[in-house]
């Protein structure tokens, strides 16, 4: 007996592949975005005559630079699932807890990922209302560290925070939460 086509739209909606995308839709279309420019790029530099061997040089590079781009942003959408698998774990166990959408809310990625979790444990609502009395809306994309300076990207506990959420690596706060 074949499937009706709403029943294996709503299976696709609930797949893995789907839920990873949804949890981290910045990284992804930026990561997108950076592929189609780096292969332009390349093709264009392919394309060049032997003779302008500097200009094939010059966009080789800057091809290399906007994949690597692209492989630094689905990092980042990787982190992004983790922490909404995190996030979303918590709620089911714990239920609404007002200090975890608070650790989130300074990063468009990571309160993607936070309102993903609330939205699949019942809470999506109070997640956004929060939210929006924090003042966050759709166009707030940068981080709030980065806002207050844009050399954020390059400290330690900046890439700490955005590659490894909620690993604590300090070894006293894990002796105290014990």
């Amino acid at each position: 007996m074949p499937l009706s086509p709403t029943i294996s739209f709503a299976r696709l909606a609930n797949s893995g592949a789907v839920r990873y995308v949804r949890a981290s839709p910045l990284p992804h279309a930026t990561a997108s975005a950076s592929v189609v420019i780096g292969a332009a790029l390349m093709l264009r530099a392919m394309v060049l005559h032997p003779t302008d061997t500097p200009w094939t040089a010059i966009l080789g590079v800057l091809a290399l630079g906007w994949f690597g781009l692209s492989c630094i942003a689905l990092l980042d959408g990787f982190s992004r699932y983790r922490e909404y698998r995190r996030i979303k774990h918590m709620l089911s166990n714990r239920g609404w807890n007002r200090r975890i959408f608070l650790l989130v809310a300074g990063s468009r990625c990571q309160r993607d990922a936070a309102l993903l979790a609330a939205q699949e444990t019942g809470l999506g609502c109070r997640a956004r209302r929060l939210f929006r009395s924090m003042g966050y809306r759709w166009y707030h994309l940068l981080p709030d560290a980065v806002l207050r300076n844009p050399l954020a990207f390059f400290h330690p506990r900046f890439l700490r925070n955005s590659f490894l959420p909620g690993k604590s690596l300090t070894p006293g706060r894990r002796d105290e939460s014990s």
